[in-house]
């Protein structure tokens, strides 16, 4: 997908038709006040991104080598100050 094209709110009402266009194929991005807001990408793209959000691995999904390397891996630095969270 190509670079965002960046609008102001005021000029996306303006000439919405083109920017409803143009989101077809790039990502435009609707600004207010100079501050990035909304973000407007085709279905095609939204549906895409969704299918990746949803992705679940089972552990057949996975080598014998990856799950060792998970089984031997340690949490980083600082992690601890989340063991709080497991008591909820």
């Amino acid at each position: 997908m190509a670079d965002p094209v960046k609008v102001s709110a005021a000029e996306f009402q303006r000439q919405s038709g083109r920017y409803f266009d143009l989101a077809l194929t790039q990502p435009v991005v609707i600004t207010r006040n100079g501050r990035d807001r909304t973000v407007m990408i085709s279905t095609e793209e939204y549906q895409r991104l969704k299918r990746r959000d949803r992705e679940v691995l089972a552990a057949a999904d996975f080598s014998d080598a990856e799950l060792q390397d998970i089984a031997e891996s340690l949490p980083p630095s600082g992690a601890d100050a989340f063991d709080g969270e497991l008591d909820r």
